[in-house]
């Protein structure tokens, strides 16, 4: 098993070596696993991985290789958590159940349907595929399935089908002092440079001091400003469901963002831009930024970087009311268009790999809003960005 360990890495271009391997033998000869899969993991990893940008590469063969494995002691006592007992009351379908069920139609139909439910329904149900409950085919309640509905009920997401949610929300800041990993991307930002020398003078202006001192005969010390970068940026950040899984990428670019940018202005929002985005997750619903506010606080000059995976109900993107938390009275693909009408500078950089894109009608929506300024959010991705985003 590790001799393939080994072989695997080395196919993949990890820069290992007998001496690593014999190394980790001796360590788990040593029980410094203690017979846990994910003490190995890192055990194995802190042996044979000596730069972060091998990270990614470990991973990968290490899943390939022990994906499914878990180490337990013979006298260990396993217990079935009670959470996972309370799923087992979930409804779980095959790939072609789930083509079989029907949406119920468009969304008129369905908000129409939901207001009838609420007035006729008197009573708990589960299963079934017609009353508001849990584990069934309707398209309103929890822990079911149905192509398109309202999800009421559930603490999180599981098949990305709901077109609204009825249950409140609670999104977490993006921490900006995370530094691990951002190196790259802020190499990858820099190409967005524009420096110039505004403000008051603090800085040493050497050249200046020798000249003027040469010149005037004694000691003439010449102060400029600051030199930066003058480039302007309005960063808008998708916070809460489908995103949740790439907080950590998005805290990333997030920190090396606000190293680069000397004028960068942030706000959140959820799927797609409506009336009102905010600064802080947790007084988003009580300190709103009205987005026709900001059309007229900051200049056309800045230039725009959407952050999302513009994955949604295409609801959300072309319909008033589409919106899963609130009713926009315009739909987003007009608050959209109000934006890349005042800063003609924008792109929009998606966490998915960019080989899924195509399975999601949404994703493609907001590609064409964008003009094709979709790019993923990878090194390669931001500096494709950073280009278009400087002519």
């Amino acid at each position: 098993m590790f001799i393939d360990f080994f072989y695997q890495m080395k196919d993949n271009g990890l820069p290992v070596s007998l001496q690593e391997y014999l190394l980790l033998l001796e360590a788990l000869e040593a029980d410094c696993a203690r017979q846990n899969v994910d003490d190995f993991y890192y055990l194995s990893r802190s042996v044979f991985v000596k730069d972060e940008k091998n990270l990614d590469k470990f991973d990968r063969v290490f899943g390939k290789c022990f994906n499914g494995i878990d180490f337990i002691r013979e006298n260990d006592n396993a217990e079935i958590p009670e959470e996972w007992l309370k799923k087992m009351a979930e409804l779980y379908l095959s790939k072609e159940e789930m083509e079989k069920i029907e949406a119920l139609g468009d969304w008129d139909e369905i908000m129409e349907t939901l207001k009838k439910r609420l007035e006729e329904q008197k009573e708990r149900h589960e299963g079934g595929n017609k009353w508001i409950g849990t584990a069934g085919k309707s398209p309103f309640g929890a822990y079911g399935y149905n192509p398109e509905g309202v999800r009421i009920g559930q603490d999180k997401g599981r098949h990305g089908r709901a077109i609204k949610v009825w249950d409140e929300r609670a999104y977490k800041n993006l921490d900006d002092s995370v530094e691990l990993g951002t190196r790259n991307i802020k190499i990858a930002l820099r190409k967005l440079r524009q420096f110039a020398r505004q403000g008051e003078a603090t800085e040493l202006d050497l050249d200046n001091t020798i000249r003027a001192t040469a010149h005037n005969g004694y000691l003439d010390i010449q102060m400029m400003p600051e030199r930066h970068n003058a480039i302007k940026i309005l960063l808008f950040l998708d916070v809460g469901g489908s995103m949740d899984p790439h907080i950590k990428i998005c805290e990333e670019l997030f920190s090396a963002a606000r190293t680069e940018f000397k004028h960068l202005e942030f706000f959140y929002f959820h799927n797609c831009v409506y009336e009102g985005v905010w600064r802080d997750n947790m007084r988003r619903k009580s300190e709103v930024t009205s987005v026709m506010e900001l059309l007229h606080t900051y200049p056309h000059d800045y230039r725009c970087i959407f952050v999302g995976d513009a994955s949604m109900s295409p609801y959300e993107i072309n319909y008033a009311g589409g919106s899963v938390e609130h009713w926009n009275e315009e739909s987003g693909e007009v608050w959209m268009r109000r934006i890349l009408s005042v800063y003609s500078k924008a792109v929009w950089l998606n966490p998915l790999p960019i080989e899924q894109w195509r399975y999601g009608h949404s994703i493609d929506m907001m590609k064409t809003i964008m003009e094709e300024r979709m790019y993923p959010l990878t090194i390669g991705g931001i500096d494709g960005a950073m280009k278009e985003l400087r002519r």
